[in-house]
């Protein structure tokens, strides 16, 4: 499987990448090598792809595409660049540099799975424009969920030396060969990528939101009833019993003897009922994007094990879009519950202490602005939580009549990791102050780590002050708190 040799080097082989794999080799720039066992894929593959086409029409390789799939084109050994310079380029925005990345990440290895045919002399190629830090340019608009064909068809290009890679530095160019054309871009690389990227993010944040859940909790003096083993035992589904357990955990060495009402709001109450279901709905997400970054879905595929090839519809990626849905809808409800936390947390019905944590005149503000700043990042979320598989689309004269704009589902759960980012900030700002001005330090344990982690970089001032930094330092935190 791929395996992490060191800190450094990541070795692709078609079985083992996952989206924290990926954001190593994204983010950290780990070096990216062909393991023997996908080259052999690769060169498995290609053999009998070739030795097919000679046999037998093969889409894309022999015939054209989509609706001109009936029109031999072994006489036009021009057609496969024809197509990479037809589909290339997108339009709107430039896709940014991780992206970029990730795309051809994502698309070696999922060569080194087998089953492209694609020569693979390209895995090399890849591997070396990812260790130089090149990208193809890339535009925003152009895929819906049944390959990313213009950002992979500019790849092909920058391979060939026929656009120029973005980035310090060029690669010679690679004689692409006008038959591998169609088999290089049919595939979802890009939008596996962002995807990825997300889910992982998210994933880290969800951990986060516990800890910073469990800051709140102190502040008000919450009952621990509410996650007590037998309580989530009695309906035990897997995201509630395990955000349960880490309440528990992180509240185990503070002092929860004396809560102050036989039960919390809803913001504390039902954490592990609508945080549990974001945490499964992301680990969903993650075993998707698994599947689908191992897995040799290409169109036609090659089977080197039958020495056939299979036409098919595993382009089509209905489950990713469904999982990234489902993933932004149940962060919007865990999201909102942050904000609901965040309004405890002003209330002096609750912590004890001044309106909104306000230091000075009976006239000063504290942390009310943290509420208009946590509301306007969740309008963010809830509008990304439209579902992206609600959309249609019929092209290519009628043959191409379905599409699950999973580039869409990708891009709006990119757009939400950063709202959740502010939201989450907001309510460990409000969290540390209240517990500094209750005098609460949260124990010797891991939570009392994350207290003093927050604290270290949180001003300490209560005047009223712009408050940006504070949520600029809490955000920057998130990524360190101790997690399980």
């Amino acid at each position: 499987m791929t395996t992490v040799l060191r800190r450094t080097d990541v070795s692709l082989d078609g079985r083992g990448l996952t989206c924290a794999l990926l954001h190593t080799i994204v983010r950290d720039g780990a070096h990216v090598t062909v393991s023997p066992t996908g080259r052999a894929r690769a060169e498995a593959a290609h053999r009998v792809a070739v030795e097919l086409a000679r046999q037998r029409p093969v889409y894309g390789r022999t015939t054209g595409v989509g609706a001109n799939r009936g029109i031999d084109v072994e006489s036009d050994p021009e057609h496969g660049l024809r197509l990479l310079r037809s589909h290339a380029g997108g339009a709107g925005p430039a896709a940014d540099q991780q992206a970029g990345r990730a795309m051809l990440a994502v698309r070696l290895n999922q060569l080194a799975a087998g089953g492209s045919g694609v020569d693979p002399a390209l895995l090399d190629v890849l591997a070396e424009a990812l260790n130089l830090g090149l990208t193809p340019p890339m535009r925003r608009y152009g895929a819906l969920g049944t390959a990313d064909l213009t950002s992979l068809a500019s790849a092909a290009l920058c391979v060939r030396g026929e656009l120029g890679w973005n980035g310090d530095g060029q690669l010679p160019a690679y004689p692409l060969a006008s038959s591998d054309a169609l088999a290089f871009i049919s595939s979802n690389a890009a939008t596996l990528g962002e995807a990825a990227l997300a889910c992982h993010d998210l994933t880290r944040l969800l951990s986060a939101s516990v800890v910073i859940t469990a800051l709140s909790f102190l502040a008000v003096d919450g009952s621990t009833e509410a996650y007590a083993a037998a309580v989530h035992e009695s309906r035990p589904h897997p995201g509630q019993r395990t955000v349960a357990a880490e309440l528990r955990a992180l509240l185990a060495e503070a002092d929860t003897s004396l809560p102050a009402r036989i039960q919390d709001p809803f913001a504390f109450r039902a954490v592990p009922q609508v945080h549990g279901p974001a945490m499964d709905a992301a680990a969903y997400t993650d075993r998707v994007l698994t599947v689908e970054m191992n897995a040799a879905g290409e169109n036609p595929l090659v089977s080197a094990a039958e020495r056939d090839v299979f036409h098919n519809g595993n382009f089509h990626t209905a489950y990713v879009t469904q999982a990234l849905d489902s993933l932004r809808a149940a962060l919007f409800t865990t999201a909102s519950l942050s904000v609901a936390r965040l309004a405890t947390l002003v209330e002096p019905g609750y912590t004890g202490l001044r309106p909104f944590l306000a230091d000075g005149p009976p006239t000063s503000s504290g942390v009310m602005i943290l509420e208009y700043i946590a509301h306007s990042a969740l309008a963010t979320v809830r509008h990304a939580g439209a579902p992206a598989a609600l959309g249609s689309a019929v092209l290519s004269r009628g043959m191409e009549e379905h599409a699950s704009f999973a580039a869409l589902a990708a891009q709006r759960t990119t757009e939400v990791v950063p709202a959740y980012q502010v939201i989450l900030a907001g309510e460990l700002v409000a969290a540390v102050r209240a517990l500094r001005q209750r005098g609460i330090t949260g124990g010797p344990g891991r939570l009392g780590d994350a207290f003093r982690l927050a604290s270290a970089v949180l001003d300490e001032r209560m005047a009223d002050r712009p408050l940006a930094d504070d949520v600029a330092a809490a955000t920057e935190v998130l990524d360190r708190l101790p997690l399980n």
